[in-house]
């Protein structure tokens, strides 16, 4: 098994400088490899009942540079539900989530 990658970007009211870094480093990488399906980055607001969600990125497993310049943990791979495509193509979602019906 491949292991994804998560990074924990902490408050979402103050994500948003590291988000952007993120995308942007994920961005270069997508179009160096020449845009592949299965380099896609999600991301998600998760809450623990605090009172404030938290966003967290998650980073396929072909996504282990930008993963490694971010500090990015390993992980198992992510549950579909709530993830929203940051970086990559449409068709990251059937290639990475084959279960689903987009």
């Amino acid at each position: 098994m491949e292991h994804w990658f998560k990074k924990n970007l902490g408050d979402a009211m103050l994500a948003y400088d590291e988000q952007d870094r993120i995308e942007k480093l994920l961005s270069t990488a997508h179009l160096d490899a020449g845009s592949p399906d299965d380099l896609a980055g999600f991301i998600r607001h998760e809450s623990n009942g605090g009172l404030h969600c938290e966003v967290n990125v998650y980073l396929s497993p072909r996504s282990a540079t930008v993963a490694t310049a971010i500090n990015a943990e390993q992980c198992s791979r992510p549950s579909a539900e709530d993830l929203s495509l940051l970086v990559g193509s449409e068709e990251a979602w059937q290639v990475l989530f084959p279960e689903l019906n987009r």
